[in-house]
């Protein structure tokens, strides 16, 4: 899996509709009258915060947790890294994108694709966390 690191979000926040209700796969699109508020993607997931930054993955072994090839991560690096935690890490030098596994005095770093064997840091290697996932971004008209 490649990481492209894009950095922090600039510009303005832009505030979107949010509508009272939830829309069903194939429902027609919500009427204006449902309107219940206007919120801001920048508040909603901290973009301007400073401990926000942006990536964009390349690859297939994070695809059991719904991270796909070109897929924009929203990433928290005020955030520990616990046990399950989608990392964004640096093991001897090399970025990565996996799951954190830390137990019993065992770290592993995992993919979410069976194709891909645990990543086993054993004594020696460099393991740097540069921040948790928190979000995933879609392009859905590719």
């Amino acid at each position: 899996m490649t990481i492209t690191f894009l950095g922090v979000p600039t510009g303005g926040p832009a505030l979107l509709p949010v509508y009272s209700f939830r829309v069903p796969a194939g429902f027609p699109s919500p009427a204006a009258d449902h309107l219940e508020r206007q919120i801001s993607l920048d508040e909603l997931f901290e973009l301007r915060a400073p401990h926000v930054y942006l990536v964009q993955v390349e690859g297939d072994s994070m695809q059991g947790a719904g991270i796909f090839s070109g897929d924009l991560l929203i990433v928290d690096r005020s955030k520990d890294a616990e046990h399950g935690d989608i990392v964004i890490a640096a093991i001897n030098a090399e970025p990565v994108c996996k799951r954190l596994h830390k137990r019993g005095g065992v770290v592993m770093l995992l993919s979410e694709n069976p194709s891909y064997p645990p990543r086993y840091v054993m004594e020696g290697d460099d393991l740097v966390i540069w921040g948790v996932v928190r979000y995933s971004v879609r392009d859905h008209a590719q």
